[in-house]
């Protein structure tokens, strides 16, 4: 079992920034990859960016190349998530999960944290 919490959302202006956190704790040595995804009110859940955990590649859905940056820390069981110019349609809840090792597939979410952009 990999427990995951999110934390860093808020409210910010178009524009602005906001950097999410994401701690992973358990069995940490399952992770094989970390994702964000986001979910706004009425709209399916979107992948946003992920990071392979032991060899740190990165890859980013197209709605936010050139303005999101996924990044972790190993030694904390951390993964990042900077998001720079922020538009009111990135407004979601924010998910981090765990792909691991075992199952290759995303079993393991956070419980979200809510990012307004105002315009």
């Amino acid at each position: 079992q990999v427990q995951l919490v999110e934390s860093g959302g808020g409210l910010v202006q178009a524009g602005g920034s906001l950097r999410l956190s994401c701690s992973a704790s358990g069995r940490t040595s399952s992770i094989y990859d970390m994702g964000w995804f986001r979910q706004a009110p009425g709209k399916e859940r979107e992948f946003v960016a992920g990071i392979g955990w032991s060899d740190g590649r990165t890859y980013y859905g197209d709605s936010v190349k050139g303005r999101f940056t996924i990044s972790r820390d190993n030694a904390k069981n951390t993964a990042y998530l900077q998001m720079d110019s922020l538009k009111p349609e990135d407004t979601a809840v924010y998910y981090c999960a765990v792909q691991s090792r075992m199952t290759m597939k995303y079993d393991y979410w956070g419980q979200g944290t809510q990012v307004t952009v105002s315009s």
